[in-house]
């Protein structure tokens, strides 16, 4: 047995340089409220209660190889809900969140809107919005076998309804249902910016989800954008969370593919993270 606080001075010795000091208190916090139902109040109120330290050990280790807390403790918080994650998918992000409010507020007045998540991953955008938006029919695809199984477990936890679909965008996909929204935060980060990115993201996370080819990097925009086109109603609505790199290359691809009337879109930390399409009432996308 050992007390929280010679705990938490351990997680800063060993993670120093690892994680800056307030992420390494709000990822020791995290895993004692998760393990021991314990929260940051308590603690405070109490720093030499002690508790077996086998867990918080064994988590540190991990983390000493820059094993992100989420998957350790296998899952994560999203939009109000509670997510498994493990290395088959991305842990979503805030800026996601974003996106996913910006869907929510656009349109939840609206009734019977047929919805498509492309590159699902966790589910997390898909659940979000099946959640909140209690009157539209929700698909998502995904490539990723591993994927949909976690997707559909995090539905049935979160009590919602969503048709999962095996499928990769980037082939023929004839769906045969015209949609209301699509939604995708598909793969967008180039090869060449790894370098930019730590190392619990690069060594753990699924690469297929996050990186491109520097030579095609729009690849997923490109096939989205077209699907979108063929097989949306008049008005549907295209969302894409973006690299905020390719702000003007997206901008280059809208206009080669006609489409005038979208909008950018940036998030909390003033970067082009978010872009929406109207198709207007001709069935056309121009304005």
């Amino acid at each position: 047995m050992i007390s929280i606080k010679d705990l938490l001075n351990l997680f800063f010795q060993e993670l120093n340089g690892i994680y800056p000091k307030k992420e390494i208190e709000a990822i020791f916090f995290r895993l004692i409220d998760y393990w021991y139902n314990i929260n940051k109040i308590d603690l405070i109120l109490h720093p030499n209660f002690t508790i077996d330290e086998t867990k918080l050990l064994n988590a540190l280790q991990r983390l000493k190889k820059n094993e992100p807390w989420q998957y350790i403790i296998g899952q994560t918080n999203f939009y109000g809900l509670q997510f498994g994650v493990n290395p088959f998918v991305l842990i979503p992000r805030p800026e996601t969140e974003e996106l996913v409010e910006w869907i929510i507020k656009d349109n939840k007045y609206k009734n019977q809107l047929e919805i498509l998540d492309i590159g699902t991953g966790s589910g997390a955008i898909a659940v979000s919005l099946a959640d909140n938006l209690r009157f539209a029919t929700v698909s998502a695809i995904d490539f990723s076998e591993n994927a949909l199984k976690t997707a559909k477990i995090n539905a049935d936890k979160n009590k919602v309804s969503i048709n999962f679909i095996k499928q990769d965008i980037l082939e023929d996909f004839n769906c045969n249902k015209l949609f209301d929204i699509i939604v995708s935060n598909p793969p967008y980060v180039r090869n060449s910016e790894k370098k930019l990115m730590h190392k619990n993201v690069l060594d753990f996370e699924p690469s297929s989800a996050l990186f491109v080819s520097d030579d095609d990097p729009l690849i997923f925009y490109d096939k989205i954008i077209d699907f979108y086109k063929q097989n949306t109603r008049t008005g549907g609505l295209l969302y894409l969370e973006i690299n905020e790199f390719l702000k003007n290359d997206l901008e280059k691809l809208l206009f080669e593919k006609n489409i005038e009337k979208y909008q950018f879109r940036k998030d909390i930390f003033d970067k082009w993270r978010m872009l929406k399409i109207i198709k207007n009432d001709n069935g056309s996308i121009l304005s």
